[in-house]
């Protein structure tokens, strides 16, 4: 094959990929406090939810076409909003990106912003676990 082959081959498979893996967002009511900015998409297959008896827990990863500083004040200023208080922040030249800390009436919340490969996606991975509080 020759390397234009080749080419439009991966383009046309990574168009149809990142079409066909562009679910719709899944409701997560437990973590319903933690807003996700609109342009990011819920990759459902890379996000994990365990839940026990006493606590609930959550890693979710999102997708989408954003610019990776606007999309770091995005989220910061909407988790404010709602009542999360910004704990830190962290900046790494390599590879590109940012880790926000917060906490809310003593839930932990960690927020971690990447560029994927060329640039094609922002990801954003929100983790955070809850303590079950049961009814008396």
């Amino acid at each position: 094959m020759t390397l234009r082959k080749v080419s439009t081959a991966l383009a046309v498979s990574l168009l149809l990929t990142a079409c066909a893996s562009n679910p719709t967002r899944a409701v997560r009511s437990e973590f319903e406090d933690i807003p996700v900015p609109k342009g990011l998409a819920y990759q459902q297959e890379e996000s994990t939810i365990i839940e026990t008896p006493n606590v609930k827990a959550g890693r979710h990863i999102y997708r989408g076409r954003l610019e990776l500083d606007s999309l770091t004040a995005a989220i910061r200023n909407t988790l404010e909003a709602n009542g999360w208080r910004h704990v830190s922040s962290t900046k790494a030249a390599s590879p590109h990106g940012t880790i926000q800390v917060y906490e809310k009436d003593g839930d932990s919340l960690q927020v971690r912003l990447w560029e994927g490969l060329w640039s094609w996606y922002t990801y954003a991975e929100y983790t955070t676990g809850r303590v079950v509080k049961r009814a008396k």
